[in-house]
């Protein structure tokens, strides 16, 4: 038996009444996931804990089997993982995206969040832009000075690291959640060294603004990325293992870095895939080839994470959030149980989306989303569609953390 995981994230939403008041999942009218929940399980699940900020840290953490509530210090030590950056003892890691921030002669404190991705940038401009912010002859001594270094990433999300900080009741926004509002009162407060943050991300708005790439950018149409944020503050993390905890070798399928360092802290393996963007565009044939090839070559279990459909929320992209779940089920779910079957594969697959990202509000949301549960040599004959509205008719499962139990048929009787 093979055991397969396909992530959504943020697929699950409420209903949207442009779409009549279907869901995304809903409009997007899944074929293959419908099909495979018709002979299969669908229930709902509560992946992010009760008292824990949802997202795709604290829900991947719980689907993987480790409990936020007992390992969670931050997003951003997860990613830092998954990008190779070893963290020092009295080291934070912050995320530090690159955003866009409203133009024109305001107060830095009166300028609003246009994006938290700066327009879905490209990987070598966003680059490029960080490592001359890192270098800037205004800008480097206040980095020193906070003892601050940068880990670029080709995307808007990079790693900045500062050594000795202390963040006792740091308080610091996620971008994605408050796009549109002020900057005021989401900049980073609650201690100290909030102020130092705050100083590096008002100088960099002023170098950034004037950098020809965003001249460029502007003059193509395109959204300036004037802006670094700095959130997901956290210290050095350590996850259970996932091998010894369920006896299965894995490994583990994404674009992102926040899934190769649960992975890789949890002792699985990460299989990068070229063309893998994390956006709309992902090489998605290649994601399905990297997993059917892993299970093929002795593991036990494989992960397929998306991201798009999130992405496109936060964009305020509701046609490109129902065209990435069709993808999924068109360029990940087809052609991955059609191949297994042409192998002779037995298998049991597990989709779910890691939260609710939400068309209304463009955030995050704890709320529980749905599951589907299938394996092919057996037909559970549910009959119901994969839907929010399918799962609530389910079971219901108030711990993301026993998904993986659910999967691998550990649960107790």
């Amino acid at each position: 038996m093979k055991y397969i995981l396909v992530i959504g994230d943020g697929m699950a939403d409420n209903p949207v009444p442009e779409l009549g008041n279907k869901t995304p999942i809903q409009a997007a009218g899944a074929v293959f996931m419908d099909a495979l929940a018709a002979k299969g399980e669908v229930g709902t699940v509560r992946t992010c804990p009760p008292g824990v900020p949802p997202g795709s840290d604290t829900a991947i953490l719980s689907i993987f089997g480790a409990d936020p509530r007992m390992c969670y210090t931050g997003r951003s030590p997860l990613e830092a993982a998954g990008s190779g950056i070893s963290l020092n003892p009295g080291d934070v890691s912050y995320r530090c995206n690159m955003i866009t921030l409203e133009e024109g002669d305001l107060p830095f404190e009166d300028k609003k969040i246009l994006s938290h991705n700066a327009g879905s940038i490209s990987g070598e401009e966003s680059i490029a832009l960080i490592k001359a912010l890192f270098s800037h002859p205004d800008f480097a001594p206040l980095a020193q000075e906070a003892a601050m270094r940068i880990y670029p990433s080709p995307s808007f999300r990079h790693i900045a690291v500062q050594a000795g900080a202390d963040i006792k009741g740091l308080e610091a926004a996620a971008p994605h959640d408050h796009l549109g509002n002020q900057i005021g009162p989401l900049l980073p407060r609650g201690c100290k060294n909030a102020d130092v943050l705050k100083t590096l991300m008002k100088r960099a708005n002023e170098i950034l603004d004037r950098h020809p790439i965003n001249d460029a950018r502007r003059k193509a149409g395109k959204l300036p990325a004037n802006g670094i944020w700095f959130w997901a503050e956290g210290t050095a993390v350590k996850l259970p293992s996932f091998v010894k905890k369920y006896g299965k070798t894995g490994v583990v399928i994404s674009a992102v870095p926040l899934c190769h360092g649960i992975a890789r802290l949890a002792g699985l393996d990460v299989s990068m895939v070229e063309g893998a963007t994390g956006e709309l565009d992902t090489n998605y044939q290649g994601k399905v080839d990297a997993a059917v090839g892993a299970l093929q070559n002795g593991y036990d279990f494989a992960a397929i994470h998306v991201e798009a459909p999130d992405e496109c929320t936060h964009n305020g992209d509701l046609a490109g959030k129902i065209e990435a779940i069709r993808r999924i089920d068109a360029l990940v779910v087809e052609p991955l149980t059609k191949a297994l079957a042409a192998l002779n594969i037995e298998y049991r697959l597990l989709i779910v989306s890691d939260h609710k990202t939400l068309t209304s509000s463009r955030a995050h949301d704890g709320d529980p989303v749905p599951f589907l549960l299938y394996q092919s040599s057996v037909d559970r004959e549910s009959g119901l569609p994969y839907s929010e509205e399918s799962g609530a008719q389910g079971r219901f499962v108030p711990e993301g953390t026993s998904l993986m139990p659910m999967l691998f048929q550990l649960e107790r009787p």
